[in-house]
């Protein structure tokens, strides 16, 4: 059975075609948009423009799906339209004009979906999964392959962006008003208090791009999804504005993250400053996440009650 997952997010829009046989899922293709929706929100009203942006891009993956008969579709939105203060009449306006059923994805189904999505891929049974968005941010403690805790906090590469740095590369000031912000978040996170991990799993679009750039600028193997705490200070300071960053540098980051210029550095200063919280060591990504979670916990399992 082939099925389409379109993701609404607050940096991007994705979509990703699988093929689903015998409780196995397949990926076949993906498509993405950058689109920058909490780059939209004002006041915490979504405005037209950020609207018709998506209305564009989910009318372009419909005709997709028509023109190769896929009929089987599930879109849904996190953060990117769940904390605007008109979330439910853009939901309704992006379903009108494009005959796509959407739904609203809460912060702790978000959570669940990640962890059920990675613990098909790690053989780690106790550790914490971190999620880093555009717009929010899913924290998962685990224990013998069980959720203890979950959380999800406002907080994401594009929403840091947006908030606190006025050019495309923040300077040291911006960074430790984020790093305030971040470290408010997580202390008033109680069920997380005096947790302390050696290693974390880290999902997403932010963890994939830090593992292309930190494997570039350490000189680790393409393949490489470990990397260690230690060097996440050094690589956000060679992109400080105040310290200008060599042609060199700017030269990676261009190959490793073209599509998050913008945010990649406040995305890793987020990771960066929860590894610390939790006196991490090292940070392991890994390729699957909510979009495998959501398939195998609300169509492969579902479909067998």
């Amino acid at each position: 059975m082939l099925y389409a997952i379109i993701d609404i997010g607050s940096s991007t829009v994705r979509m990703a075609i699988y093929n689903i046989n015998y409780g196995k899922i397949e990926m076949l293709m993906k498509k993405k948009h950058t689109l920058g929706l909490a780059a939209y929100v004002e006041n915490g009203i979504l405005k037209q423009q950020g609207i018709d942006k998506t209305c564009t891009i989910l009318n372009e993956f419909r005709d997709f799906l028509h023109d190769f008969k896929i009929e089987n579709v599930s879109a849904f939105t996190t953060a990117a339209i769940r904390n605007a203060k008109n979330s439910n009449a853009v939901i309704e306006e992006l379903q009108r004009r494009t005959h796509i059923p959407i739904r609203i994805i809460t912060g702790e189904e978000e959570a669940k979906f990640d962890f059920i999505g990675v613990m098909r891929e790690i053989d780690s049974k106790t550790g914490i999964i971190i999620d880093v968005g555009g717009g929010s941010t899913e924290i998962i403690h685990y224990e013998n392959s069980t959720i203890i805790k979950k959380t999800s906090i406002p907080l994401g590469a594009l929403l840091l962006h947006t908030k606190y740095v006025e050019d495309f590369l923040p300077s040291n000031d911006e960074i430790t008003d984020m790093k305030k912000e971040i470290n408010s978040f997580l202390d008033s996170a109680k069920d997380f208090t005096n947790i302390k991990t050696a290693n974390i799993c880290g999902i997403g679009g932010t963890a994939k791009s830090l593992r292309l750039l930190y494997n570039k600028l350490f000189a680790c193997p393409a393949d490489n999804m470990h990397m260690q705490v230690k060097e996440f200070s050094e690589l956000i300071q060679r992109y400080v504005r105040d310290n200008q960053p060599t042609e060199k540098d700017i030269i990676m980051l261009l190959k490793t993250a073209p599509d998050r210029l913008q945010t990649i550095i406040p995305g890793i200063v987020l990771i960066n400053t929860i590894c610390q919280h939790f006196s991490a060591e090292c940070l392991t990504y890994s390729d699957t996440g909510m979009r495998e979670g959501f398939i195998y916990d609300q169509i492969i399992d579902n479909g067998k009650k």
